[in-house]
This record gives C-alpha cells, sequence and structure tokens, in this order.
C-alpha cells in the first residue's frame, strides 16, 4: 500500500505548493505559478494512472522526470534573483519532493 502513501504525499505537496504560489507576484502566479501547478497536477494524475496501470515502469519514468522538471520550476522561483519564494517555504517544499522522489525509487525497485 506504499502506492497510496505516495499519492497522500504528493496531495500534501501540492496543498503546500497552492500556498507558496499565491505569495508570488501577480503576473508570476499565472506564468510560472501556472507551470508548477500544471507539474504538480500531472505528477499526481500519473501516480493515478501508475497505481490502475499493469505495466507502470514507463509511467514510474514519466512521474520521475516530472519531478525533475517541478524541481527545476521551484529552484528558478527562489532563485536569487526571482525571489518569489523564500529560502524556508523552498527547503520546504524540497524535502517533500525528495521524499516523493525516494517513495517512487522505492516503487520503481518493486517492478522491476
Amino acid at each position: 500500500m506504499d502506492n497510496l502513501k505516495i499519492w497522500q504525499k504528493t496531495y500534501d505537496m501540492i496543498k503546500y505548493g497552492n500556498q507558496c504560489i499565491i505569495q508570488f507576484p501577480k503576473a508570476e502566479r499565472y506564468a510560472l505559478g501556472s507551470e508548477i501547478k500544471q507539474s504538480m497536477y500531472k505528477i499526481l494524475r500519473l501516480i493515478v494512472v501508475a497505481n490502475k496501470s499493469r505495466n507502470k515502469k514507463p509511467i514510474l519514468y514519466e512521474i520521475d522526470v516530472e519531478l525533475d522538471v517541478l524541481r527545476t520550476f521551484i529552484r528558478l522561483a527562489a532563485d536569487k534573483d526571482m525571489k518569489y519564494l523564500p529560502l524556508r517555504k523552498y527547503e520546504n517544499w524540497g524535502k517533500m519532493l525528495n521524499e516523493i522522489g525516494k517513495m517512487l525509487g522505492g516503487w520503481m525497485k518493486t517492478t522491476q
């Protein structure tokens, strides 16, 4: 039932991320914020698909790639030149993504 745990962690990460995006400057809420939201929702959607799929491996790799995309977007938001995201929130969000990544790695190992 680790699949449900990764779903819950992702759900919680999305709730946290949406709270962070609200604090972005208005123009970026609808630009970079929108990209981040789409990436978070894509990860959640792919987790649901992977849970239902017989051939999980390609979907798990797609989740892994999307996690890296999301990490990059969040890093960009926290960049010292951008400053849309305070360092503390960047670190918290990063920890959440790392937990999801570790869970995903474990899930990938069990599907080999």
